[in-house]
């Protein structure tokens, strides 16, 4: 019984990732889904409650692994001495960057449903709430500057805004894109060099 649950459940993901693929969630019809994966509507919800739980259930561990390892970067950088955060400030967030972007290539499919299919769903604000993660980093990072005595200018709300939300917007499009891995590497590693000597030359460093 549990190998034909588990051959029921490959179909249903199956014909869900098809349907939310092409069309979104917003969208997608449950009932394509059901009659793709060949079973009945009374039989799906023997597996899950609605279209948002088997969207859920396509993407959650993906979205936690990707939040939970760029929240862990901030935190090790945090954790630095003060005086060896500005030497350390591009190592730490260029590792997580490659582990988030070989882990999304493990996963492309789900990314993909991530970032171009999630509107409608709690996943769809996740570029923004990396955006308000970095943000509180940053001013975090200002701050240590000032302890130091370094300079810490006052960078505008809304440029920091820009610059921050145009950053992640670029990362995400070497996945959205599906180039090979080997060349979003050497993008990642050329977007890198531009985005820290950008905010360098903002900071005054």
């Amino acid at each position: 019984m549990e190998n034909q649950s588990n051959t029921t459940l490959e179909k249903i993901h199956r014909a869900a990732k098809a349907e939310f693929l092409e069309k979104g969630f917003k969208t997608a019809s449950l009932r394509n889904i059901v009659k793709t994966a060949g079973m009945t509507t009374g039989a799906f919800y023997g597996y899950y409650k609605s279209k948002e739980e088997l969207f859920e259930a396509l993407v959650g561990e993906h979205y936690r692994y990707i939040m939970d390892r760029f929240r862990a970067a901030q935190q090790e950088f945090a954790q630095l001495p003060p005086q060896e955060q500005p030497e350390n400030l591009s190592n730490i967030s260029g590792v997580s960057m490659f582990d988030m972007l070989r882990y999304a290539y493990d996963h492309l499919e789900e990314f993909k449903l991530l970032l171009c299919c999630a509107e409608g769903t709690r996943f769809e604000g996740m570029i923004d709430e990396m955006v308000e993660i970095e943000t509180k980093g940053t001013h975090d990072y200002l701050a240590v500057l000032k302890k130091l005595g370094r300079p810490a200018p006052h960078i505008d709300a809304r440029l920091e805004h820009i610059l921050i939300t145009g950053m992640f917007n670029a990362f995400f499009e070497l996945i959205i894109h599906e180039m090979p891995l080997s060349d979003a590497e050497t993008y990642l590693q050329e977007m890198r060099a531009f985005y820290t000597a950008g905010w360098m030359k903002i900071m005054g460093q």
